[in-house]
């Protein structure tokens, strides 16, 4: 499990689970550490990402904010964590 803390309101919980074909990321976004959303991925192998969680916390960052800046900036910071 690992946390990315956005900003001082925002957060995401990511997790790698298994499953019977391989195995799925799934991150989930707190606000004031109250869950508001998640999404999954599903692998059957090893994944291509460059960073793991990479693609599970992209689609959770489009799915819930509706700026393209607040994306980008959201993005970034995570990156340069990695």
């Amino acid at each position: 499990m690992k946390i990315f803390t956005i900003n001082k309101e925002y957060s995401i919980v990511c997790d790698t689970k298994s499953t019977r074909s391989g195995f799925k990321h799934v991150a989930i976004l707190c606000r004031n550490g109250y869950e508001i959303g998640s999404a999954k991925v599903c692998y059957l192998n090893r994944t291509w990402e460059r960073f793991t969680y990479e693609t599970v916390l992209r689609r959770i960052i489009d799915v819930y904010f509706t700026e393209e800046k607040e994306k980008n900036e959201y993005l970034t910071k995570i990156e340069k964590e990695n």
